[in-house]
Order: C-alpha cells, then structure tokens, then sequence
C-alpha cells in the first residue's frame, strides 16, 4: 500500500490524524482493534517507532486504550471526544479565516446553499 506523505507535518502527525479521521467517519468504532505497530509500519514503510509515537499521541489524547499482550484499542466515547475538541477547534482557528473570505467575496448562506443544492442535487436545509 502506497501512501504520500507531505512535509508540512511530521509523518507521526499525519498517521495520528488518519486515525483520528477514520474515528470521525466512523470507520473505527469503539471496541475496534487498531492494526499492529508493526503491521502499520511494514504497510507504509515506516520505522515502528513512527507508529509507535502516533499511536501514543492517541493513548495520551484518551483516544486509543492499551490492553497489555492485545493491543490497542478505540477508547469508549473517542468519537465523541474527537467531535467535540474539532467542532471547538474549526469555530476557533478556521471559521474566523472562512467567514472573512466569504465577506470579502460577497457570499452569504443562502447563497452557499443554493450552490450546494445545484451542485450535488442534495438539500442541505
């Protein structure tokens, strides 16, 4: 499996954030095993202790549990968790960004909606 890796973050931080990702879109429910560190590094070509510090981000997040000789699992309540401090960080960091380039450029709610719904047949009211 072939993975492009960019250089804006450190590889850890992106393995963490795809985890974190396929724990949003629900890939990964709670009780799912996580796959090994080795079996992670071997698909992507990474040194184990790569994975090793992204998967105890996740630990130390309160995201992923250890179960000692089994693994490491999705931690009840991860996703909602994960809701939560996103929904929080989007409303701080990227909303401000968003909201002045839609004012600069003259857009408005309505007008996004009615963009989306045109776009991909789909309401979102």
């Amino acid at each position: 499996m072939s993975v492009t890796w960019n250089d804006n973050a450190p590889i850890y931080r992106q393995l963490r954030d795809r985890v974190v990702a396929m724990i949003l879109d629900g890939v990964l429910k709670h009780g799912d095993a996580l796959p090994s560190v080795r079996q992670v590094a071997a698909d992507f070509q990474l040194n184990p202790i790569t994975v090793s510090k992204a998967y105890q981000e996740l630990v130390d997040d309160n995201l992923v549990e250890k179960r000692r000789g089994l693994g490491m699992y999705v931690a009840e309540g991860a996703r909602e968790a994960l809701l939560r401090s996103e929904r929080e960080r989007f409303l701080r960091e990227e909303w401000p960004i968003l909201r002045d380039r839609l004012n600069r450029l003259g857009l408005d709610l309505s007008t996004l909606l009615d963009t989306a719904k045109n776009t991909n047949g789909t309401s979102h009211e």
